[in-house]
């Protein structure tokens, strides 16, 4: 991003050890690249607004992405190389070009025309057109299948005393102790977007007054959609992510 003065402001430029998330994503306050959402090892820091904790996976296979997956992100790698509005999500027609050229994606003339018209190219409207192109014109409609959902296991540590309440036969109930917290996470990630669901989930988070609702029902049979702001940061991550646990309510502060 060019700061003007001489001066640019750019991201991580290889891949790391350890990962970052941050709240202030999900806020819309600031960008995190890939590279530091994708780390060598499945362990991210987590930052909220005050504190730091830990978010990791026993399993490195939380990492993999499928074919269809990774084609998104190196998508999504070459667009905001191109995008100079401090990540507003949006890019110049010349911009756009080069995007295409790196990404090798042949959109038909007209929908290009279409894409072009106002002078910028919005990443929503951009995917949305992906979405409709065959995956042999470098686009994301894929009559194979392949986009299936993912469910994995993912741990949050907090190194900050808590109050949790502790059974205590002999007191005769349960008392508060403080200790730090270890939480396990049952994390299911669900198909890639298509179309219509893409649409109707636009529709969907500009009516509702929540911001679960157009998540609630991809929730899987038997689990339960539960929501913490450590849910926000895991799906800067893993988008539409649904999340569950037992016990307390994991705190990221």
């Amino acid at each position: 991003m060019d700061l003007g003065g001489g001066m640019s402001l750019k991201g991580i430029p290889n891949n790391v050890e350890v990962g970052f998330l941050t709240l202030l994503e999900s806020l819309n306050l600031c960008k995190v690249g890939q590279y530091l959402k994708c780390p060598k090892w499945p362990i991210w820091v987590v930052g909220s607004e005050s504190h730091y904790t830990v978010l990791f996976a026993l399993n490195p296979n939380v990492q993999e992405e499928n074919e269809l997956e990774e084609r998104e992100s190196k998508i999504r790698r070459a667009f905001d190389a191109q995008d100079q509005s401090g990540g507003g999500g949006f890019i110049s027609v010349e911009g756009f070009q080069q995007v295409l050229r790196d990404t090798d994606i042949n959109f038909p003339s007209d929908k290009l025309e279409d894409l072009c018209n106002a002078g910028i190219i919005v990443w929503s409207e951009f995917w949305q057109a992906l979405l409709q192109l065959d995956k042999r014109a470098g686009g994301m409609k894929d009559p194979t299948g392949l986009m299936g959902k993912k469910q994995f296991t993912i741990f949050h540590f907090n190194g900050i005393a808590k109050s949790v309440l502790n059974g205590n036969a002999s007191a005769g109930g349960s008392c508060p102790i403080q200790r730090p917290r270890l939480c396990k996470l049952n994390v299911t990630v669900p198909p890639r977007w298509t179309q219509d669901e893409y649409l109707a989930d636009v529709v969907s988070a500009s009516t509702s007054s929540s911001k679960d609702d157009s998540i609630l029902s991809l929730a899987p049979p038997g689990q339960t959609n539960q929501h913490a702001p450590l849910v926000d940061c895991i799906r800067t991550r893993w988008p539409r992510a649904v999340c569950s646990w037992v016990g307390d309510v994991p705190s990221i502060v």
